[in-house]
């Protein structure tokens, strides 16, 4: 395992944890993506695309655990960088052994949600709180478990919309579809 690489990996994660909380402590957080976040995002991204170069994709044998969720972290974030994101997914399905599943089913659905498409595992909500719809209600729980994911109650999948709201949930922030437009997530 590479200790250098995993240190500075959490380190970064935890920069970038901590500007966040900075941000929403100071009602910063709400009304756009902050300038201040997005370079830290940016960074960080930059960053790990270097480590990656070095070492290949931050797997937990090579990096740890702990920096592999690290890495993980990063990718997540790394929201104004489509291409980025999704050419870490497939490397974490080229390692998919070696990573958390976890990490790869919220990696996955994010990706799918910034491009207005239904998720997998049920992993992200809506900007008002609200599971975003997923691909087959009847099938979640099952996909869920396959990723180390807690399973929904009956109630839980009752809540999610379905999958042809989807337009009406983006309508509802415009700003969001135009940024989401702007980076690349929406052509």
């Amino acid at each position: 395992m590479n200790e250098a690489f995993s240190k500075e990996l959490i380190e970064l994660a935890q920069k970038d944890l901590s500007v966040r909380e900075k941000l929403a402590s100071e009602g910063k957080l709400s009304g756009g993506y902050h300038p201040e976040m997005e370079l830290v995002h940016r960074d960080n991204a930059q960053r790990l695309r270097q480590i990656i170069k070095e070492i290949g994709f931050p797997t937990i044998s090579k990096v740890g655990g702990e920096g592999s969720d690290a890495a993980w972290l990063i990718i997540q974030h790394s929201i104004s960088e489509p291409e980025f994101m999704k050419e870490c997914l497939r490397m974490m399905m080229e390692n998919r052994s070696n990573v958390s599943p976890a990490n790869m089913a919220y990696l996955h659905d994010r990706i799918e949600v910034f491009q207005s498409r239904p998720q997998r595992y049920g992993t992200q909500l809506t900007a008002g709180g609200i599971r975003y719809p997923v691909e087959d209600k009847s099938k979640l729980n099952e996909m869920r478990l396959e990723m180390t994911l807690p399973a929904f109650s009956h109630e839980e999948i009752n809540k999610i919309p379905n999958v042809e709201s989807i337009l009406e949930i983006d309508e509802k922030d415009i700003d969001y579809t135009v940024w989401r437009k702007k980076v690349g997530w929406i052509v």
